[in-house]
C-alpha cells in the first residue's frame, strides 16, 4: 500500500556541477525537493521505488544500485540508486537526478528500485503500473519524477504554446490536492504536444495511490526556463 509520495522535477541542472553559473535559479526547488523527500523518509517505508520519464532505452525496472552518469552534460559525475548489485543498463536522466538527490537526503544506503516510463504510455497502463507498485509490499513510498510542459515562453525549449499555461495549472492543482482523478485525467496526446515529461509518471503516481487517503501538498512551483517545474509530497 502506498505510504507516502515525493514529486520532483527532473532537470539535470537540478545537479549543482550540471547547473554551475545557474545553479542558484534552482535553489528554491531543490529546498522543496528535500523537504518533499522527508516527508518519504518520515513515512518509514518497506519499498522505495523512483518512476520517472525515459527514452526507450532506458524503459523498464532498474534494480537497486543502478548506476548512472552525467558526462553526457559535461560532468564526470556517477550517481547510483541506493545500495545494491545494480544492472547492466544505465540510469535514464529522470532517474539518474533521482539518485542524486537521494543521496544528498540521506537515502543512499538504503535499497531503492527504478522504473523508466514511456512518455506516450497510455493512461490506463500507467495507473495499472502504479497499482501493481502499490501492492508489493505493506508500505511503499514513490518519488515521482516528471516536470511539465516546455512550452511556457517563447524561449521555452518547445517554444511558446498558449495551452501550456493551463496544462501545468491543472496539473499543479493535481499534484497539490492528490487528486487523482484529475491526474488520471490529464490529456496524454496533449502532454505529448507541450513536451510534458512528467504526465505518465504522475499518473503511476495515481494509480498508486487510489483507495490510499493521502493528502497533498504543493511545495514549490515554477517554470524559471519556460519549462514547469512541481514539487509535491504526499502523505
Amino acid at each position: 500500500m502506498l505510504v507516502a509520495a515525493a514529486v520532483c522535477p527532473c532537470p539535470p541542472l537540478l545537479v549543482p556541477a550540471v547547473a554551475a553559473g545557474a545553479a542558484p535559479e534552482l535553489a528554491d526547488a531543490r529546498t522543496a525537493c528535500s523537504d518533499a523527500l522527508a516527508v518519504l523518509a518520515a513515512s518509514r517505508p518497506d519499498r522505495l521505488v523512483v518512476v520517472g520519464p525515459a527514452g526507450v532505452d532506458g524503459r523498464g525496472v532498474h534494480p537497486a544500485g543502478s548506476a548512472g552518469s552525467f558526462a553526457g552534460f559535461g560532468v564526470d559525475l556517477t550517481v547510483r540508486l541506493g545500495s545494491g548489485p545494480g544492472g547492466e543498463r544505465p540510469l535514464p536522466a529522470s532517474l539518474a537526478v533521482a539518485a542524486w538527490l537521494l543521496e544528498q537526503t540521506g537515502w543512499a544506503d538504503a535499497p531503492v528500485e527504478g522504473l523508466g516510463v514511456g512518455e506516450e504510455l497510455e493512461s490506463a497502463r500507467c495507473a495499472a503500473a502504479g497499482r501493481e507498485i502499490a501492492a508489493a509490499a505493506d508500505r511503499v513510498a514513490l518519488l515521482v519524477m516528471g516536470d511539465g510542459s516546455a512550452c511556457r515562453t517563447l524561449k521555452a525549449p518547445g517554444y511558446l504554446d498558449e495551452r501550456a499555461e493551463g496544462f501545468d495549472a491543472a496539473a499543479a492543482r493535481a499534484l497539490g490536492t492528490a487528486d487523482t482523478a484529475a491526474l488520471l485525467a490529464l490529456d496524454a496526446e496533449l502532454a505529448q504536444a507541450l513536451q510534458a515529461a512528467g504526465r505518465a509518471p504522475w499518473q503511476v503516481l495515481a494509480g498508486a495511490a487510489e483507495g490510499a487517503g493521502l493528502e497533498g501538498r504543493l511545495l514549490h512551483e515554477g517554470a524559471p526556463y519556460g519549462v514547469g517545474y512541481f514539487v509535491a509530497a504526499w502523505s
